[in-house]
């Protein structure tokens, strides 16, 4: 399909409107930046480009989507990261605890962020400076159509772009989809109206109550010329800091203390070691380790221990519909 001539509402001094996406790995995220990029390009006549930047291409690592449009006439010889979005996409609110989603982003720019949250809410959980945010639950929407956020996160984008049209997306959807997974189809256009329609959005001038933050790259360190003999690592990562929320989709498991045997198979299938042991007597008042609590923080929703549980003490549920004191607890009685 092509739709009628569409004109670019802005564009940068090189000519382009720019897009970027923050993600981790499964989200979608690159999938994404492919169908939005083949809309503009193939269905609605624009010049442009689409890449992605990821690490150990892995379920949970952090992934970056980039799309540039730009008139037909002008020539795409630019492949480097988006620096100063017009549209910011981030499709886990917990990234920015741990990655600067936010730079670049300025008073015209337009964030979408998936998260339950109200604008307010979300504005001071980003700390972001200045722009016109919208929020949607993309994560609640795909778990009831069964679908991934992706499409959610596309029709979010074609509402708040202003000009990218809402059918030139959903074609490629279908066209994308199309091939192996037909039956996902009708679900994921389905996610992507409800994207369209279930954002809301709030604009945030430059008020001075958070700071504008530069886009910056790092670069190593250490390297050839200057990295310790004999290969030392002077700092080691550690575990301990890091938050894999980011990597869950939707679902959560729930310890029922009341049910728990302290049998330990959980712990033993965890894989990245949520579940925290007390001393303590068992029900037949011997000595013993007993199962207290899950951190989250460490959860990234497998559900392995769900599965290996025999006696039901833990138990799937969709984690927007559980109560946070359950989850600042780790578990219920």
């Amino acid at each position: 399909m092509t739709t009628k001539e569409t004109k670019l509402p802005v564009v940068n001094e090189s000519g382009f409107y720019e897009i970027r996406m923050e993600s981790i790995g499964g989200l979608g995220a690159n999938l994404a930046g492919k169908i939005l990029g083949e809309a503009g390009v193939l269905n609605m006549g624009f010049n442009g480009s689409n890449f992605s930047s990821y690490g150990s291409e892995k379920k949970g690592s952090p992934v970056k989507a980039f799309v540039r449009f730009c008139d037909p006439n002008v020539e795409v010889r630019v492949n480097s990261p988006v620096i100063e979005p017009h549209i910011l996409a981030i499709f886990h609110e917990n990234l920015s605890k741990s990655v600067p989603v936010t730079q670049g982003v300025g008073p015209d720019s337009i964030v979408i962020l998936n998260t339950s949250k109200n604008p307010d809410e979300a504005r001071d959980f980003l700390k972001l400076h200045a722009g016109t945010l919208y929020c949607i639950d993309a994560l609640k929407i795909a778990i009831e159509e069964k679908t991934r956020i992706n499409t959610a996160i596309l029709g979010t984008i074609s509402k708040a772009s202003g000009f990218l049209s809402p059918d030139a997306i959903k074609d490629m959807i279908a066209k994308n989809l199309g091939k192996k997974y037909a039956s996902l189809i009708e679900p994921n256009l389905k996610t992507f109206d409800r994207g369209c329609n279930e954002a809301v959005s709030k604009k945030f001038a430059p008020d001075g109550k958070y700071p504008y933050v530069p886009f910056t790259r790092e670069g190593q360190k250490i390297g050839y010329f200057n990295q310790p003999i004999g290969g030392v690592i002077p700092v080691a990562g550690s575990s301990v800091s890091k938050d894999l929320s980011g990597s869950r989709e939707g679902w959560i498991p729930v310890l029922n203390r009341s049910k728990c045997t302290s049998c330990g198979e959980c712990d033993i299938t965890c894989p990245d070691y949520c579940f925290v042991w007390e001393n303590g007597v068992d029900k037949k008042g011997k000595p013993a380790r007993i199962l207290k609590s899950i951190i989250y923080q460490y959860c990234k929703g497998c559900l392995r221990c769900v599965d290996i549980c025999k006696f039901e003490a833990l138990t799937k549920h969709k984690e927007f519909e559980v109560d946070r004191t359950i989850i600042e607890k780790g578990y219920t009685e």
